[in-house]
């Protein structure tokens, strides 16, 4: 009987090699070599301004005085190259240096886009800071930390309303700042429209041509969970090697120029190297995304995606929750977004089945087909992209196998197995942290990642791996019962959906297992409280109780013993904090953080102390 009908892709990768090494050791890599790669990302900027000057290669919509956005404004290749050649001359000017780099304040705009290709054109590294750090953030403490640990020579914010109060709080007077909008009275300014008309002379191509693979690009934070963030070194060696890496396993890329819509952060690796670098790398084309998987923002996205058609398209399950329930009543949308995409790919968290389902449904309704819901697994540290699935036939937690020129090493530890990555698009380690860098890589180079993984098949080592949690999440109960976070987390998300943002599991040194559950927005739905009523108010409506009371119940009533039996539950009120760590830009849950900052709740959780704990019955 055969399987479901899928619009055409290809695998790049589908064979592996194994290798035995020592005892509970085993070594893995492509069975296809890594091709010639660009030894400057902005190689490919020059070599695409001049095979295609005139494509979009980003747009963003402009907004009014009240906020709304309106038309598209475009910038083509050779409009970036020649615009990112005048910042880079205003750079070499400052003398700026890896001692003294440039750290970005702001959302994803065009102007954050020049300023990083100027940077690469001067050799100068450059850091794009979370702007939560700025705009959320009361104590400005994570800023405080990336100003201390890169030293920054000079600052790039979108404006001075939305980040000087961070900027006068957090970087000495004396460095000088770009401002699009605004001045600052605390700083030295200069308009961004100022830096871009710099006049370039040959020393852009001086500098340029002094550049090479070791020379340092940018540096990416860390989301950081019970420590400060770290600052990951990234080099020109390692974000071209993982874009060829990237193209090899997704042959898509290099079939046609990829067209993106995109919100994902350029903080953030996902955003920032996968994505940005992957415009660059094919000659593609992004389209800036102001919207996000939030129930206020997610309708700026939907209204993209009814107008522009990507060929693939990237986001977390949250925003693939909500672009699934909007196909199901939105034609326009289905038609829009399904017409040219070869390939979904998700990341950050476990994608739950009824979303899956949701979204083959209407595939099948509006193509007669599905489109390949893709996957891998990879970190800041490893450019991100590691592994990628090897079919269409993707199923929750799989990961696929290495890309090309990347060896992985599988160690045992206890009843897991951790995934270690070596290659060209591994970080050569942490800024200005030696300790930090010595600790993360083994005594044979490999970067230990922290991740445990399984094998899909373990007959079949070609279907490559899949996730098996974090292995730093993992615990014992009292009775000495391992208990695997990351499947228990999958299995009551998948359980709860669409009412679940995340599940943080408890009972470490404790007799029984414990859930603490950050709820979606749509959990007001299944009351009938007024929209203004708290969520206090939401969680505890007999409704809402009875609902999670009977998921809880079928969870407990199928688990198969202590080490997958939820015995309490609790909905949490308060949203996870980013101040703490306790959520990602991308949106995924830092399960160490929120045990340590809420350990008051845990033990009220597991010795019955809190009144609103649901048990099995």
């Amino acid at each position: 009987m055969s399987g479901p009908k899928f619009r055409s892709i290809k695998f790049g990768v589908t064979r592996v090699d194994i290798r035995k090494g020592g005892e509970g050791v085993e070594y893995m890599n492509a069975a296809v070599a890594l091709e010639p790669f660009a030894e400057r990302m902005a190689d490919r900027l020059f070599f695409w301004a001049q095979e295609t000057p005139d494509r979009i290669v980003f747009a963003r919509r402009v907004k009014n005085d009240d906020g709304v956005s309106g038309d598209w404004s475009t910038l083509t290749f050779s409009q970036a190259l020649k615009t990112a050649r005048q910042i880079a001359q205003g750079l070499i000017n400052r003398q700026l240096s890896d001692e003294r780099p440039v750290l970005i304040l702001s959302e994803n705009d065009l102007e954050h886009a020049l300023i990083s290709l100027g940077c690469m054109l001067a050799g100068v590294p450059y850091c794009s800071a979370s702007p939560a750090y700025s705009t959320v953030s009361q104590d400005f403490e994570k800023l405080k930390h990336i100003v201390k640990t890169l030293t920054p020579g000079l600052i790039f914010a979108a404006n001075s309303s939305k980040y000087g109060n961070a900027i006068k709080n957090a970087v000495p007077i004396g460095t000088e700042v770009v401002l699009t909008e605004g001045v600052l009275e605390t700083h030295k300014t200069i308009s961004f429209a100022d830096l871009a008309a710099t006049p370039a002379s040959q020393q852009v191509e001086l500098r340029y041509k002094s550049t090479g693979p070791n020379t340092v690009v940018k540096f990416l934070f860390t989301s950081g969970s019970t420590r400060l963030p770290k600052a990951v070194i990234n080099t020109n060696l390692m974000w071209c090697s993982n874009q060829q890496q990237m193209r090899q396993s997704m042959p898509v890329l290099a079939e046609t120029p990829p067209v993106l819509i995109d919100w994902l952060p350029w903080n953030h690796t996902f955003g920032g190297n996968h994505n940005f670098g992957l415009v660059i790398y094919n000659g593609g084309t992004m389209y800036i995304d102001d919207g996000k998987p939030t129930p206020v923002l997610i309708q700026e996205t939907i209204r993209n995606l009814r107008e522009i058609s990507p060929t693939v398209y990237f986001n977390v399950p949250t925003g693939f929750e909500y672009i699934a329930n909007a196909m199901r009543i939105d034609p326009v949308l289905r038609k829009c977004l399904l017409k040219d995409v070869k390939m979904f790919f998700y990341a950050g968290a476990s994608l739950a089945q009824p979303i899956w389902d949701s979204l083959y449904s209407s595939q099948e309704q509006e193509i007669g087909e599905r489109i390949a819901m893709t996957t891998g697994l990879g970190m800041t540290e490893s450019g991100p992209f590691a592994l990628f699935v090897t079919n269409p036939n993707v199923k929750a937690a799989d990961l696929g196998v290495p890309a090309p020129g990347l060896e992985i090493k599988l160690v045992k530890d206890n009843d897991k197995t951790e995934v270690r990555y070596r290659g060209p698009n591994v970080t050569p380690g942490y800024w200005r942290s030696p300790e930090e860098t010595k600790a993360h890589f083994d005594e044979e180079g490999f970067f230990c990642s922290g991740d445990a993984v399984k094998w899909i098949d373990e007959n079949d080592v070609h279907q490559g791996l899949k996730f098996d949690g974090r292995i730093a999440e993992d615990f014992k109960l009292a009775t000495g019962t391992f208990v695997s976070v990351g499947p228990l987390r999958a299995k009551i998300i998948a359980a709860c959906s669409p009412y679940i943002q995340d599940a943080v599991i408890t009972g470490l040194d404790q007799k029984e297992i414990g859930a603490m559950i950050f709820v979606t927005p749509l959990v007001r739905s299944l009351c009938e409280l007024e929209p203004t009523a708290t969520l206090s108010d939401v969680l505890s409506s007999p409704k809402v109780l009875s609902y999670f009371q009977e998921k809880l119940n079928i969870l407990s009533s199928t688990s198969t013993g202590s080490a997958t039996r939820i015995a309490r539950l609790i909905l949490l009120e308060q949203p996870p904090s980013i101040d703490k760590g306790e959520i990602t830009d991308k949106g995924s849950i830092n399960q160490r953080a929120v045990l340590k900052h809420r350990e008051e709740l845990v033990q009220g959780l597991h010795n019955g102390s809190l009144t609103n704990i649901l048990l099995p019955k």
